[in-house]
């Protein structure tokens, strides 16, 4: 997201909001709100970096209110790889398990230890019973990643698919969402 934003031309500040929300989708549309509006009057142009992540519309509906726009896609993995592409991955085989290069980085803080698959690692069978493989959609593969991705596959007992999906589709999805327009012009 970093790269895309940069990429894009525009003079743009990130404010992240905690990764480990997305295991409590509930609570990102009130993050993002409350981010926003403290945003909004600094007199700051907002826009979202979320796809729906799970908020179940809530996040459309929040960005309808305060008149924001989002990145499109029920989640990253749409916006990472394209909605058919991953469709068609879950028509191959509805037991995938995805991950993304950030998920491949942070994979014990944002999936391990959340499920105390540190502490308890007899939970993979029960978490993970229904998986059959784990695709990994790199946009810029590197080998620490590469590494990561083996690692959190062996993990769950899952084979590991990788599928290079490269960068662009995120860089022009920001550029779209961030506008055309150059500052000054």
């Amino acid at each position: 997201m970093r790269l895309a934003a940069a990429r894009s031309g525009r003079y743009v500040e990130l404010h992240p909001l905690p990764a480990h929300l997305h295991n409590s989708p509930a609570a990102i549309a009130p993050a993002v709100e409350r981010l926003a509006r403290r945003l909004l009057a600094e007199g700051k142009e907002v826009a979202v970096a979320y796809a729906d992540c799970g908020t179940y519309g809530r996040l459309d509906e929040m960005c309808r209110r305060l008149g924001l726009e989002r990145l499109p896609g029920l989640h990253c993995y749409d916006l990472v790889a394209g909605e058919h592409a991953v469709a068609g991955l879950m028509e191959e085989e509805p037991g995938t398990y995805l991950l993304t290069d950030f998920l491949v980085a942070s994979f014990d803080r944002l999936v391990v230890e959340p499920l105390g698959l540190d502490r308890r690692p007899e939970l993979v069978a029960d978490y993970f019973a229904h998986y059959r493989r784990v695709v990994w959609l790199t946009e810029r593969p590197t080998p620490v990643l590469e590494r990561a991705a083996a690692r959190a596959a062996a993990r769950l007992g899952l084979p590991l698919e990788r599928r290079a999906v490269g960068d662009e589709r995120v860089h022009r999805t920001v550029v779209r969402l961030l506008g055309s327009r150059r500052p000054g012009s």
